[in-house]
């Protein structure tokens, strides 16, 4: 008699590729979609839902593909207790949801969709958001330590696929503006390192949105080469040794003056003779790229025109080095 009533009791047909079939029974008001309580579109509006969700999480049952839309999970606790991972919670649906003041320690989110949900003071440590839509999730106040964020956002995913121009720039505006809510969210946490990596990633989207051609995405496109929109002091010190053994180089070839003895490449010379020569052609590069101008070697014919490229370059880097230091430091 049990048997004959377990399999007449109709199963959810939902299926996660990597967790497989759900096994929960398909509630009364599903039976004709075969989707169970979760897994149905309904609004979920009963009384007890936070807590009959917290008790389903402890059930060990698949938590994937929950649609949750638009529902009040004011300070739900879904902390796996004892266990270094915590609750998967793939492909949910929480938009609009109430999320305010929640555990969500190590939840997996990835493909959710928070788009719009509400997450102040939540604890989302740890938590995996690889993949999840971000737009216009309220994460004011949230602590946010070593979540995971992934490489790109899903806008940015679905702007390269976009075939329609209109489209893409809507996908890239969509996700500057998730880059710019995870910006300050971050900065708000303390979290500076991954505040600048978000505010690089927003300038990035912001020039994609401007005119293939136009004057003002290739400025913006140098800012970023040169030093990651003031993110990356490295690169403006990566420029400027490039930059001086360019310069060496081309005054080895070209040759400078020492005391009236020219120094330059030549063939007839050993090998040893045209390595200190162009060594000194180096250390001339760095007094000029540093402004230091000590007077003991001097440029001539071509090498003069050089020598005033290098120094203007020179200086510009610097500035431009102190800026970014200064900003990155005072963080």
């Amino acid at each position: 008699m049990k048997q004959e009533l377990q399999t007449s009791s109709p199963v959810c047909q939902y299926s996660h590729p990597i967790h497989g079939a759900c096994s929960r029974l398909v509630d009364s008001q599903n039976i004709e979609s075969g989707r169970c309580f979760w897994h149905s579109h309904q609004p979920k509006t009963e009384p007890h839902l936070k807590t009959n969700l917290e008790n389903l999480a402890h059930t060990g049952e698949p938590m994937s593909g929950l649609q949750l839309r638009k529902s009040n999970l004011n300070g739900i606790n879904l902390v796996h207790l004892g266990h270094k991972d915590g609750f998967e919670l793939l492909d949910c649906d929480f938009y609009r949801a109430d999320l305010r003041e929640s555990h969500l320690f190590g939840c997996n989110f990835t493909g959710s969709s928070l788009m719009k949900a509400d997450l102040r003071f939540s604890n989302l440590h740890c938590a995996n958001l690889t993949g999840c839509n971000l737009l216009g999730t309220r994460l004011e106040g949230c602590r946010l330590d070593n979540a995971i964020w992934g490489e790109h956002i899903v806008q940015e995913e679905q702007a390269a696929a976009a075939e329609n121009i209109d489209a893409r720039n809507d996908y890239w505006q969509q996700a500057e503006e998730i880059y710019r809510n995870l910006r300050k969210a971050t900065e708000q946490a303390g979290l500076f390192e991954i505040s600048g990596h978000f505010f690089e990633r927003e300038m990035v989207m912001r020039r994609f949105q401007m005119p293939l051609f136009s004057s003002s995405r290739f400025l913006s496109k140098i800012v970023d080469v040169f030093c990651g929109y003031g993110e990356r002091p490295i690169r403006v010190v990566l420029f400027s040794w490039i930059a001086i053994i360019l310069f060496g180089a081309l005054y080895f070839l070209l040759g400078i003056s020492d005391d009236g003895h020219l120094l330059s490449w030549n063939h007839q010379q050993s090998l040893w003779q045209n390595i200190s020569q162009f060594m000194t052609c180096l250390y001339f590069s760095v007094v000029t790229f540093t402004t230091l101008g000590y007077g003991d070697l001097t440029p001539i014919g071509f090498s003069r025109v050089l020598a005033a490229v290098e120094a203007f370059i020179g200086s510009f880097t610097l500035a431009l080095f102190v800026v970014v230091f200064v900003k990155k430091m005072t963080r």
